[in-house]
C-alpha cells in the first residue's frame, strides 16, 4: 500500500469521528508514511508474539487495576512493538500487526484512564482509533470508539459520550456482539447522565439483547471484559444517575456476584459502590455503609484511580446524614486508604 492510498484509506475510514485530535493524528500518520528502517522483515509470528503478550496484559489490567501494569506496557510497546511499525513487512503482515498494535495502544489508553491520566488516555485511544482504521478492522475501531465514549461520559460530556458510542455502532457492521452489547451500555450511561429515562432504559435492553446473542468463541480476545459482571455494573451506574435505586441495587448485585466468582477487585469496587449508592438513594445508611466498607477494601486491591474515585463519591453522598456513627466511621476508613 502506497503513502496516497493509506491517506485516503484513513480519510474515508468510518471512524473519522475523532479525526479533530491532530497531534495524535499526526504522529501515527508520519510513523505509518515514512520508509522502512533497517531490521529483519517482520513476520506473523513476530505478530503473534505481541499478541500473546496483549492477553497477559489485559489479564493484568482486569484483576489488578490500570495502575499495576501500565509502566511495564509502556516500555514494552515503545522498545518492541512500534519499532516494528516502521520496519519491513508485506501488506498482509501489516495490517496484522496494524491491529495487534492498536489492541494493545488501547489497553495502554486505557491503563492511562483507569489511572487518571486522562489527556494521556485520550492520546493513546485516538493513536488506537488510526491503527485500527489501518487495518480495516471495524469492530476494533468500534471498541476504541467505546473507550472514548466512557472517558468522555465520566469526565462529563455525555453528549460526546453518546456521539462516540453512536458512531461506534454504525461502524461496527455486526462484527462483535460484546461490542454492540458495550456501545449499547456506554450509551446508557451517556443517557442516564443526559437524564433520559426512556431513552436509557431503551438502550439498557438493546445493550442485554445483543449480549443475548454472544459466541464466545468467535470474540475477539480484547472483548473477554465484557461479561455479565462488567455489563450489569454499567447498567446499575445508569440507573443510579437517573435516581431509580431499586434497578440499581439489582443490576449491581448480578455484578458483584459475577465479579465475585472471578476474583475481580475492581469490577466488584465500581459495582458496590453504585449498590451504597442505590441504598443511600432509598436513605438505608446501615446497608449503605456496608457496601461502602466492602467497597473500600476491594479498592486496597488494586491500583485504579476510578475505585478510589468511586470510595469518595459513597463518602459525598453520604454527607446529607451529618454526624452519625456510621458516617464518621466511614470518613475515618476513606482517610486510611488516601494515607
Amino acid at each position: 500500500m502506497n503513502k496516497a492510498t493509506r491517506r485516503q484509506l484513513l480519510a474515508a475510514a468510518p471512524f473519522a469521528v475523532a479525526a479533530g485530535v491532530g497531534p495524535s493524528r499526526d504522529w501515527l500518520v508520519n510513523t505509518l508514511d515514512q520508509d522502512p528502517e533497517p531490521g529483519p522483515r517482520v513476520r506473523l509470528e513476530d505478530v503473534s508474539t505481541v499478541r500473546n503478550m496483549f492477553a497477559q496484559f489485559q489479564q493484568m489490567d482486569v484483576m489488578q487495576g490500570g495502575g499495576s501494569g501500565r509502566l511495564a506496557l509502556t516500555e514494552y510497546m515503545n522498545n518492541h512493538v512500534y519499532p516494528l511499525l516502521r520496519r519491513t513487512h508485506s501488506e498482509d503482515v501489516r495490517r496484522a500487526l496494524c491491529v495487534a498494535a492498536s489492541e494493545q495502544t488501547y489497553l495502554l489508553g486505557w491503563m492511562a484512564f483507569d489511572d487518571g491520566e486522562h489527556g494521556i488516555a485520550q492520546r493513546y485511544l485516538i493513536q488506537a482509533l488510526r491503527l485500527a482504521e489501518e487495518s480495516r478492522d471495524a469492530a476494533l475501531g468500534a471498541h476504541v470508539l467505546a473507550g472514548l465514549a466512557d472517558q468522555a461520559t465520566l469526565t462529563g460530556d455525555p453528549a460526546e459520550g453518546r456521539r462516540y458510542a453512536q458512531a461506534g455502532r454504525h461502524g461496527l457492521r455486526g462484527q462483535s456482539a460484546a461490542c454492540l452489547a458495550d456501545l449499547w451500555a456506554l450509551e446508557a450511561r451517556a443517557l442516564a447522565a443526559l437524564k433520559d429515562k426512556t431513552a436509557t432504559a431503551r438502550a439498557v435492553a438493546e445493550s442485554e439483547r445483543a449480549f443475548s446473542t454472544v459466541d464466545p468463541s468467535t470474540e475477539p480476545e480484547w472483548a473477554k471484559f465484557i461479561d455479565r459482571a462488567y455489563l450489569h455494573g454499567e447498567y446499575a451506574n445508569a440507573f443510579r444517575d437517573l435516581d431509580d435505586p431499586a434497578s440499581a441495587a439489582e443490576h449491581a448485585r448480578e455484578s458483584i456476584h459475577d465479579a465475585n466468582k472471578q476474583n475481580r477487585a475492581r469490577r466488584g469496587a465500581l459495582s458496590y459502590a453504585a449498590l451504597a449508592a442505590a441504598h443511600l438513594q432509598k436513605r438505608e445508611l446501615d446497608a449503605a455503609y456496608k457496601a461502602g466498607v466492602r467497597t473500600l477494601e476491594l479498592t486496597r486491591r488494586v491500583r485504579s484511580s476510578r475505585c478510589v474515585e468511586a470510595v469518595q463519591d459513597v463518602q459525598r453522598r453520604m454527607i446529607p446524614f451529618g454526624h452519625d456513627r456510621l458516617v464518621a466511621d466511614f470518613n475515618d476508613r476513606v482517610r486510611d486508604l488516601a494515607a
